[in-house]
């Protein structure tokens, strides 16, 4: 049996062969790995015999059909998604389709605020718009199984349905994209909301899990200190994009061309969503003004400087 403590995801199994990572937990891995995946999307198996499986991934058949005869002679007791981006719910559907089981997870995709065109046209790009659950978890509800028992945990910010669910007998949690070892969590308007964000790390913050399962990636192994890590980092990056409103700079992506330096073009655009992100934020807190049509076109400045006319 694998120590999770010494789990190295570069060492861990290829896509489609189910590994053993605790007595409760195994993990397939999605052949979708990219620069916003990681090696690719994780599905965890928990329980044997009778088990759940959580967020079956993309609409990839061969993973579910991999998936499938790996759990041969086992049965599905639940299919469970934490939130509806392309690369975690899709498979949900085909698994259903192939099983009969029920898909119960996350409500469906809706944004955070107003979106406009362009936002609009992005968000169903990238949201499961065939997603169509049986039933709608909500915060504090428990799933069980056999051997185990799941609590659902409400995690809105990275997307308004994001949810995590907490297996009670490892003393465990399947964070999803709220919280990764390898990566900051992306938060792209008009879905992904900054404070709602921060809330929900405050709310894992005053939970005692011990260990996190990430969507992509390898466990986190010491969840508090990663969970301070991340409100820092938030509060940092905060500080440096006002420090760079009060240079004179007014959009995202001059923005993040001077915070985030030489990126590569494949995080350009998540980069840009993130600050807008904080843009965000700032405005609702008062901090901040702006014009223009919202979203990324939109100009930002400090609350003491006057707006400049709208074009």
């Amino acid at each position: 049996m694998n120590d999770p403590a010494s789990f190295d995801p570069e060492r861990s199994a290829p896509p489609g062969e189910l590994a053993q990572l605790t007595p409760l937990v195994r993990r397939m891995l999605a052949g979708n790995a990219s620069a916003m995946t990681y090696k690719g999307t994780n599905t965890y198996v928990v329980g044997h015999g009778e088990v759940s499986i959580i967020d079956p991934g993309p609409e990839d058949p061969r993973h579910i059909e991999a998936l499938l005869d790996a759990l041969n002679g086992e049965r599905i007791a639940h299919i469970l998604v934490t939130h509806t981006h392309r690369d975690h719910s899709p498979g949900a559907r085909l698994l259903s389709e192939a099983t009969g089981i029920p898909i119960h997870g996350c409500a469906l995709p809706e944004p955070a605020r107003m979106a406009t065109p362009a936002e609009w046209t992005r968000f169903q790009s990238v949201h499961d718009q065939g997603y169509a659950p049986a039933l709608i978890l909500k915060d504090g509800e428990c799933v069980q199984a056999g051997d185990h028992t799941l609590t659902v945990i409400a995690t809105p910010g990275h997307t308004q349905n994001h949810l995590t669910f907490a297996l009670q007998e490892e003393s465990s949690l399947f964070s999803g994209d709220h919280v990764m070892g390898w990566s900051t969590t992306v938060i792209a308007p008009p879905d992904g909301n900054l404070k709602s964000y921060i809330a929900s790390l405050e709310k894992l913050r005053r939970r005692s899990d011990r260990l996190y399962w990430p969507a992509h990636g390898g466990p986190v192994t010491d969840p508090q200190r990663l969970l301070r890590g991340l409100l820092q980092h938030r509060n940092a990056r905060e500080s440096a994009i006002l420090n760079r409103l009060e240079a004179g700079d007014e959009d995202c992506a001059t923005i993040v061309r001077n915070v985030y330096g030489n990126i590569g073009p494949a995080l350009q655009g998540a980069a840009s969503l993130s600050v807008l992100a904080h843009l965000e934020e700032l405005v609702e807190s008062g901090r901040i003004d702006t014009s223009g049509p919202g979203g990324l076109e939109s100009r930002f400045f400090p609350k003491l400087l006057r707006k400049p006319p709208e074009n």
